[in-house]
C-alpha cells in the first residue's frame, strides 16, 4: 500500500491548526515533530515489516500514522483530544488499515484503557499471525505508565520505538549501581533489551518543549520473559522493593547498614531496622526454618502483600536481587545483559512453584521463604 504522508512542518501545523481554531495543548503533552529526517529515523528504526500491527498513541495531525500505514499490514491509533482527532480524520480517512480511537490510552496510571485492549485484539485477529509493534511521538505525560503497562500483558508489543523525554530514557535504561536506576530501569530490563538510538534537541519539536528528548527503542525478550513465573507480582515485588530506597535493615551479624550512620537514623527507619531476621549459614541448611516476620513490618504499605510466612535476610550488592519469581532462582545481574551472577548465593531449584520472593531496598535484599 502507498499513500502520500503530509509533511509535518512548522509551517504545516500553524495552517493547518489556524484552518480550524486551535492550539496545542499542554494538558496532554502536545509536542510535534517537526524534523522530517528525524521521523524518517523513528520510522526506520522501527524496522517495520508488512505483516506488522503498528500501536500509535499521540495520532496528532495524522501524518506520522499515514507514513506507518504505508509500511504495515494495520495501524491502531490512538487520540485523546477530540480536535485533532477530527483533524487527523480529515487526513485518514482514506486508509482503509488505520484504525483511529478517540479514548485516553490509559484507564488509571496501572491499566491499559478497555477499549484500547478490545481494539488491540480485533486488530491481533484480522491480521493474525502479525507482530505487535508500538511507534509513536509519545506524549510526555503517559509515556511511562504506557510503556510499563504494555509490558503487563501476556503478549507484549515485539518492540517499543518511541520518542519520549531523554531523562525518561535515560532511567529506562540506566545501569545498576547509578541514580537514575529504578523499578522501571528493573522492570523493563527484566523482559527486554534497551537501546537509545537518538537524543533530540528542544528545537526539533513545535511547540519548543524545555527538556531534550530522545528516541528509544524497547525490545522485548521472550527468554527473559520466560524466567518469571508470576508477572503481576514481580511487578508488584519492584515497585515495593524501590519504594523505600533508603530504609535500613540488619545484616545476619546484627550491624546496621545504611548509607548514614546507624545514629543518625531517624526514628521511622526503625520499624525495618528491627526486623527478626534469621541467619543465613555459609551452607544455606537452615533456609526451611520458619522465621517471624517482624510485626510492624507486617502492617507496612506497600509490603503488606509479602506478610504472611517467614523470612530470610541476605546482605547482598544493591545490583543483585534473588527471587525465585524466576523459574531458575539463582541471583540476577542485570549488568551482564540478562545474565545470572552465580558467585553471591548458590542456585535454589524451585520447580514450577514460587517459593522464595526477594523484598528489599538498595543496601540488600529479605528474602520470604513461603514453603
Amino acid at each position: 500500500m502507498t499513500t502520500s504522508s503530509p509533511r509535518q512542518t512548522v509551517s504545516y501545523l500553524m495552517r493547518r491548526f489556524g484552518e480550524v481554531g486551535i492550539q496545542p495543548q499542554t494538558r496532554y503533552g502536545q509536542n510535534f515533530l517537526i524534523d522530517i529526517n528525524l521521523i524518517d529515523l523513528l520510522v526506520q528504526s522501527a524496522n517495520l515489516r508488512p505483516t506488522d500491527i503498528v500501536l500509535e498513541v499521540g495520532t496528532g495531525t495524522g501524518s506520522l500514522t499515514a507514513n506507518l500505514a504505508a509500511r504495515v499490514a494495520g495501524v491502531l491509533t490512538v487520540e485523546i483530544d477530540p480536535h485533532l482527532f477530527a483533524l487527523a480524520s480529515e487526513t485518514l480517512i482514506d486508509l482503509p488499515n488505520v484504525t483511529m480511537l478517540q479514548v485516553d490510552a490509559l484507564k488509571n496510571k496501572n491499566r491499559l484503557h478497555p477499549e484500547l485492549l478490545a481494539a488491540l485484539e480485533e486488530l491481533r485477529t484480522r491480521y493474525s499471525p502479525g507482530p505487535l509493534k508500538l511507534v509513536a511521538n509519545l506524549p510526555y505525560n503517559i509515556a511511562t505508565p504506557l510503556i510499563s503497562n504494555l509490558l503487563d500483558l501476556p503478549v507484549p508489543p515485539e518492540s517499543m520505538t518511541v520518542t519520549i523525554q531523554k531523562e525518561l530514557a535515560e532511567r529506562i535504561a540506566a545501569r545498576p549501581r547509578t541514580k537514575d536506576y529504578s523499578a522501571l530501569s528493573f522492570w523493563i530490563q527484566s523482559q527486554c533489551d534497551v537501546e537509545i538510538k537518538r537524543i533530540m534537541a528542544p528545537t526539533v519539536f513545535w511547540p519548543r518543549p524545555k527538556v531534550e528528548s530522545a528516541i528509544i527503542q524497547i525490545t522485548f525478550n521472550p527468554e527473559l520473559r520466560s524466567r518469571i513465573c508470576d508477572l503481576s507480582y514481580w511487578h508488584a515485588f519492584l515497585r515495593a522493593m524501590f519504594f523505600h530506597r533508603r530504609k535500613c535493615s540488619r545484616d545476619p551479624g546484627g550491624r546496621t547498614r545504611c548509607r548514614r550512620d546507624a545514629a543518625t537514623v531517624r526514628p521511622h527507619a526503625e520499624p525495618v531496622s528491627r526486623l527478626e531476621t534469621a541467619r543465613m549459614m555459609a551452607n544455606r541448611s537452615d533456609l526451611n526454618r520458619s522465621e517471624p516476620i517482624h510485626p510492624r513490618l507486617a502492617a507496612a504499605s506497600p509490603m503488606s502483600r509479602l506478610t504472611a510466612g517467614s523470612v530470610v535476610h541476605a546482605e547482598v550488592p544493591a545490583h543483585l536481587v534473588v527471587a525465585t519469581v524466576f523459574k531458575t532462582a539463582v541471583p540476577y545481574d542485570n549488568r551482564a545483559a540478562g545474565g545470572f551472577d552465580s558467585h553471591a548465593l548458590p542456585p535454589f531449584n524451585c520447580g514450577n512453584s514460587r517459593r522464595l520472593v526477594a523484598m528489599g531496598a538498595s543496601h540488600g535484599v529479605i528474602l520470604r521463604w513461603v514453603g
